[in-house]
C-alpha cells in the first residue's frame, strides 16, 4: 500500500467528525497462535491504540517477511485497540485498523494490562493526546521502554508529567513526528547548509475541538522547526484566521522560525531553511514511515532517545504558547512563563 496516500486519507478523515461507521468492535484475545508469536524476548513490540493507521503501517514494515536486516528482527506481536473515547473520526478507524494489524500476524487483546506481559517494548499510538499520560503510566510502572507518537500529550502539563514518570521509573521514552526524519530535514541537520539562521515551514493545521489547535496536526510542522532550530525558543506570537495560521517564534540567539498552518484542503509539508553563508534549502514533503520506524528500532536497541527531551518539551510549549497567543489576539507569549506555570500544575499530578 502507498503510505503517502493512506496517510493523506487518514488526515482527511480525521477532520470529518461524526463521519464513517459506528464502532461495533469488541476487542478479544486471539485463541490462534499469532504469526509472530515466536519472536525472541527483547524484540516483542506491543501497540496501544488503533484509532490511527500508524500501528498497521508500522506493522507492515516490521512484520514483513522481507523486513530489512537493519530492523533487527523486532516485530509487533500484540495490540490493544483502545484509543479515543469521544473523537468520532478516530473511533471510526478502530475496526479497519484492527483488521489491518491482525493481517500482519498481530494478536489483539482487550487492555493495556493484558498487553504488557506479552511484550518487551511499547508503541503508544493512540491518536488522542489527552489519554497519553493515563496510558503511559502502567507501561512505565512495568519498566517497558516506550515510543509515544506525536503529540506526546495534549498539554504541556501532561508532557512534563510523562517525563517525570519516565525518570521516576527509570524507563526510556522517545516521542517524534515522522516529519522530523524526512530526508530534506535530516540533510540540513547533518550540515548541508552550515549553521541554520532561520526557517519557514508550512504544514496542514486542521483543528479538532478536543485539542489545542496545533496539537492535533500542526505538531508536524512545529517538530520540523525544532529539529532545524533547536529547543531554545523564547517567544511565540500567532495570527489566526479560519483559513490559516502564521506562528512566529524567536529563539534565544535571535533566530526566527515561522510556521504557516494551512486549512485549505492542502495536505503537503515543506518550507525553506536559510544558512549563515547565504545558502537556502528547500524542505520536501512526507516520504513515508520507514525513517521514523528505523529511529524507533534504534531507540529500542540502545535505550537512548535520539531526540532530547528538551526539544520535545519545547515543541509542546511552543504550541501551548501559540494557543494562548490566539486567545490574546496575537500577543507575544514568553515560553519561560508558561513553562513555570505548567511545572506547578504538573507537580500536582501523581505519577
Amino acid at each position: 500500500m502507498d503510505h503517502t496516500g493512506s496517510r493523506r486519507t487518514f488526515i482527511k478523515n480525521a477532520t470529518l467528525a461524526g463521519a464513517g461507521m459506528a464502532l461495533g468492535l469488541k476487542a478479544r484475545t486471539l485463541t490462534l497462535q499469532p504469526i509472530h508469536g515466536d519472536t525472541p524476548a527483547g524484540k516483542r513490540i506491543g501497540v496501544i491504540g488503533l484509532d490511527t493507521e500508524h500501528g498497521p503501517a508500522f506493522a507492515r514494515l516490521l512484520n514483513a517477511p522481507d523486513a530489512p536486516a537493519a530492523l533487527g528482527g523486532f516485530k509487533i506481536v500484540a495490540a490493544t485497540p483502545r484509543g479515543s473515547k469521544d473523537i468520532r473520526s478516530s473511533i471510526d478507524m478502530i475496526p479497519r485498523n484492527t483488521e489491518a494489524i491482525k493481517a500482519q500476524g498481530v494478536a489483539i487483546v482487550n487492555s493495556i494490562s493484558e498487553l504488557i506481559p506479552l511484550v518487551d517494548l511499547v508503541m503508544l499510538e493512540t491518536n488522542d493526546g489527552r489519554l497519553h499520560l493515563e496510558q503511559a503510566l502502567p507501561v512505565f510502572r512495568a519498566g517497558k521502554p516506550m515510543f509515544i507518537d506525536k503529540p506526546i500529550a495534549a498539554s504541556l502539563k501532561d508532557t512534563l508529567s510523562i517525563y517525570r514518570a519516565a525518570e521516576k521509573y527509570k524507563v526510556p521514552v522517545f516521542s517524534s513526528s515522522t516529519l522530523r526524519y524526512i530526508p530534506s530535514v535530516q540533510e540540513i541537520v547533518q550540515g548541508k547548509i552550515g549553521k541554520v539562521i532561520a526557517a519557514d515551514v508550512f504544514s496542514p493545521t486542521p483543528v479538532e475541538p478536543t485539542h489545542p489547535d496545533l496539537f492535533w496536526y500542526g505538531v508536524h510542522g512545529v517538530e520540523m522547526l525544532y529539529t532545524l532550530l533547536g529547543a531554545d525558543c523564547r517567544t511565540v506570537a500567532r495570527t489566526y484566521t479560519p483559513l490559516s495560521d502564521m506562528v512566529v517564534g524567536i529563539w534565544d540567539d535571535q533566530r526566527i522560525g515561522t510556521l504557516r498552518g494551512l486549512r485549505n484542503n492542502s495536505w503537503s509539508f515543506g518550507g525553506y531553511v536559510y544558512g549563515a553563508g547565504g545558502q537556502r534549502a528547500t524542505l520536501g514533503d512526507f516520504t513515508g514511515y520507514a525513517p521514523l520506524v528505523s529511529a524507533i528500532i534504534d531507540f529500542f536497541k540502545t535505550g537512548r532517545s535520539p531526540v532530547a527531551k528538551e526539544q520535545t518539551i519545547g515543541a509542546i510549549a511552543f504550541m501551548e504558547a501559540a494557543e494562548i497567543s490566539k486567545q490574546k489576539n496575537g500577543a507575544q507569549i514568553r515560553i519561560r512563563e508558561i513553562m513555570e506555570s505548567a511545572e506547578k500544575e504538573s507537580r500536582k499530578q501523581p505519577v
